[in-house]
């Protein structure tokens, strides 16, 4: 569509390098924890083949209705996004293994390192899992709070894993995407 990610001298967002990576994966199928306001999962649809399928879950039925209307207001067909309102966690693990082509991550930093074991497994192989907020480097800084100590047990986990390949990316708040080799 004109105006959305076509221009590249545009500012980088999120949205847009999430919709990026749904194209260069020909996505059919991508999970997205944390609904929010439906534009990410605006633009994860943009990027997706035509026919393709996003399963958003998010605790919030307010947040759904919400995304649910913007997606509406775009002329997105409503079988073209499955909104599952429930516990991440419990979802994820009843969603199909090796179902998904990518799976993009929001919502509570808390639970990121239970969404990257989760997540890797939805995934076929070539997969993408992209985690929201996780700025380069950050998993050096020493706070003592359980967010900051949930992004070092992920930094921790993806170095772990010599099967992983990273990159961080200095967009919006930061996002780090995961590819399994």
């Amino acid at each position: 569509m004109p105006g959305d990610g076509d221009d590249p001298a545009g500012d980088m967002t999120p949205g847009r390098v999430l919709r990026f990576l749904a194209a260069a994966l020909r996505a059919r199928a991508v999970v997205e924890i944390g609904t929010g306001d439906g534009e990410k999962s605006l633009s994860l649809l943009r990027g997706m083949v035509s026919d393709g399928v996003l399963t958003s879950i998010d605790l919030d039925p307010v947040a759904q209705r919400d995304a649910r209307r913007v997606l509406a207001e775009a002329g997105m067909p409503s079988g073209r996004a499955r909104l599952i309102t429930g516990l991440a966690t419990e979802v994820m693990a009843r969603l199909t293994e090796g179902g998904y082509d990518m799976v993009s991550v929001g919502g509570a930093k808390t639970d990121y390192p239970s969404y990257l074991e989760l997540g890797l497994r939805l995934l076929r192989p070539g997969g993408v899992i992209v985690f929201a907020g996780v700025r380069p480097g950050q998993e050096r800084e020493h706070g003592r709070d359980p967010e900051s100590m949930a992004l070092r047990e992920l930094a921790r986990r993806v170095q772990e894993d010599e099967t992983l390949v990273t990159v961080g990316l200095p967009v919006g708040d930061g996002l780090l995407a995961i590819a399994q080799s």
